[in-house]
């Protein structure tokens, strides 16, 4: 249930009072969101595990056009987000985030393509915590003090730009909650995923038995667990060998 509250701030929740996470998430364009809170993410809302807020920072905004940006000190082209709405919009999500005993130590993540390489063991890390406030950054970037004072760490999905940080919070929000115990309908499903484990999964196959020719490996139709077992790490590893190599090294 899509809910709203005063200072700009939009919660989806259900009736109940407590959750196992609670993500706060900062941006000039909240309905963005709207579409996300379907399937998975709905199931996570109205089975008390998920409670997802959405605060529009335009309404933290200084003066009458609820001004959010300025130009760069020293010139150049583009807008900042000065600090100042900034500061507002972290410290209402901090004062309405429950999170064990300390409501007010939930991180601050900045979505910015100078940020730290986004991965499935930060998804792991983020999955355990309370709470998590995630800032969309936009135009030409934030102020650098906001950076400083303000920010935990800072999140990039991959070496390119995008418009603002709305993106790469839906990524880290879907990332995060599908790792959340009861979301997913089959409790191992995640702990098979691709990186999980530092390698790509296997091959995966369903009915029907034949299709344009090809049929699904025989090993998977005997009923021997074991030999399954080893087929499927056989087949990851030669799927990281081939695509992602750089996986295998790191290992």
């Amino acid at each position: 249930m899509r809910a709203g509250l005063g200072n700009g701030a939009f919660f989806y929740t259900s009736s109940r009072e407590n959750f196992s996470m609670h993500i706060s998430i900062i941006t000039l364009f909240p309905g963005m969101f709207d579409g996300m809170v379907t399937s998975m993410l709905k199931k996570a809302v109205d089975e008390h595990i998920l409670e997802l807020e959405l605060i529009d920072l335009r309404l933290y905004g200084l003066g009458k056009r609820r001004s959010v940006d300025d130009q760069p000190y020293g010139g150049g082209g583009g807008m900042i987000l000065r600090p100042e709405p900034l500061a507002a919009a972290i410290a209402a999500a901090r004062e309405r985030i429950v999170s064990g005993s300390d409501d007010r130590q939930a991180p601050v993540i900045l979505m910015t393509p100078q940020g730290t390489p986004y991965t499935q063991t930060i998804a792991n890390r983020y999955a355990k915590l309370d709470s998590l406030i995630l800032v969309c950054g936009h135009y030409e970037g934030v102020d650098e003090r906001v950076r400083e004072l303000l920010v935990s760490e800072e999140i990039s999905i991959g070496d390119y730009v995008l418009t603002g940080g709305e993106i790469p919070a839906m990524v880290v929000l879907d990332s995060v909650v599908r790792l959340l115990p009861g979301v997913l309908g089959a409790e191992e499903g995640a702990a098979h995923d691709s990186f999980q484990n530092g390698m790509l999964e296997y091959p995966q196959y369903t009915r029907p038995l034949m299709f344009q020719g090809q049929t699904v490996p025989s090993v998977l139709l005997s009923g021997n667990h074991g030999e399954i077992a080893k087929w499927r790490t056989e087949q990851s590893e030669q799927r990281t060998r081939q695509r992602r190599p750089d996986l295998l090294v790191r290992k």
